[in-house]
């Protein structure tokens, strides 16, 4: 039995399609199911000079093989014909609808794990409907009490605190029960899906310096280190917090087994400067796994063929190892050092 990995293209009118129907293209150890338009897949396969080959899924059939050029797909159709960079509110219910169906088959067990392609946060909202964002969605779907976003390339991961909310709700929200949980989340999944026995966790402040004692800030002081000091024990080291422009040294971080940041662009610019189009989004906490793409829509690139499917390769990849109980690190690494082959680099 394969893997049944569910992908969901997200935004219809950016690269997430492209994408879909660029990967289908490759080989993979599971059985690849897609949420979509069918008419929106085989018209970007048809923009994109590709060929395609759509079955639609019997999910109380056995899982088979991934077969190069085709995708098995979970008809849903769109409000209205989606065009490549042009944002439609119309068809926002049925991209959500897209989501809904693949948690409730991870719920229900026939899946073993959700990919998601890249969805445009304020078209949705323009619908009328209140949505921050995949991680806080998939966690009410799911039922999950405290969820943690974790972005990830070979070498580093880095999770966050508190995922998108404006810069001046941040330091409200960070409080001593909600950093513990997510303390408590990413300890728990880098021990259960990461393999990490003895997890090392570096914490950044918040405030310049790690607040300078109080002077610069006092949520190191009132907050981060009362909950490090709980949370330590002979199997976690949690070393902080620690002054965010000194956590990502080379020495620092290879004593380290994740970052975690206070706020989404206190950590994520690292990561992705490192890693941008390699790296994978992995919710961490929520009851069943789900990986993501590092990048946005790029509604610009829709249709032309220039967009890079690097990033939903590596969220593959890591959905099929982590399904499977493998190293995502190496699943991770293998597939770069694929890429960098195939781009020519050494």
């Amino acid at each position: 039995m394969q893997p049944r990995i569910v992908l969901t293209p997200g935004e219809p009118a950016g690269i997430g399609p492209d994408l879909a129907v660029m990967v289908s293209h490759d080989p993979w150890p599971a059985e690849l199911v897609v949420v979509a338009d069918p008419v929106l897949l085989e018209s970007r396969a048809q923009r994109l000079g590709l060929s395609l080959d759509l079955e639609v899924c019997d999910l109380a059939a056995p899982s088979r093989r991934h077969q190069p050029g085709s995708l098995r797909v979970l008809p849903e159709p769109l409000a209205q014909t989606a065009e490549c960079g042009r944002l439609n509110p119309a068809n926002s219910p049925c991209v959500l609808a897209t989501l809904d169906r693949a948690v409730d088959g991870c719920l229900a067990g026939r899946f073993d794990a959700q990919v998601t392609g890249p969805v445009h946060k304020a078209v949705i909202n323009d619908a009328g409907i209140a949505f921050t964002g995949h991680t806080e969605y998939l966690a009410a779907r799911g039922g999950a009490a405290q969820v943690v976003m974790m972005l990830a390339i070979p070498g580093l991961r880095v999770a966050l605190a508190t995922t998108h909310l404006p810069l001046a709700e941040v330091s409200a929200a960070i409080t001593r029960e909600r950093l513990t949980r997510v303390l408590e989340v990413l300890i728990g999944e880098l021990r259960a899906r990461f393999g990490v026995a003895r997890p090392r966790i570096t914490v950044c402040g918040l405030n310049p310096h790690a607040g300078e004692g109080g002077h610069l800030g006092h949520e190191e002081r009132d907050t981060i280190i009362p909950v490090l000091e709980a949370l330590r024990s002979p199997g976690v080291a949690l070393r902080g917090p620690v002054p965010a422009d000194t956590a990502f040294l080379p020495e620092r971080l290879a004593e380290t087994d994740a970052v975690l940041a206070m706020y989404h662009d206190q950590g994520l610019p690292v990561l992705k400067h490192l890693g941008f189009g390699k790296a994978v989004n992995i919710t961490l906490g929520l009851p069943f796994i789900r990986t993501s793409v590092d990048h946005g829509t790029a509604l610009d690139l829709a249709g032309t063929g220039r967009a890079d499917p690097g990033s939903l390769r590596a969220a593959l990849g890591a959905a099929i190892a982590l399904a499977g109980g493998d190293s995502v690190d190496g699943r991770l690494a293998a597939r770069n050092r694929k890429r960098e082959t195939r781009n020519g680099s050494p």
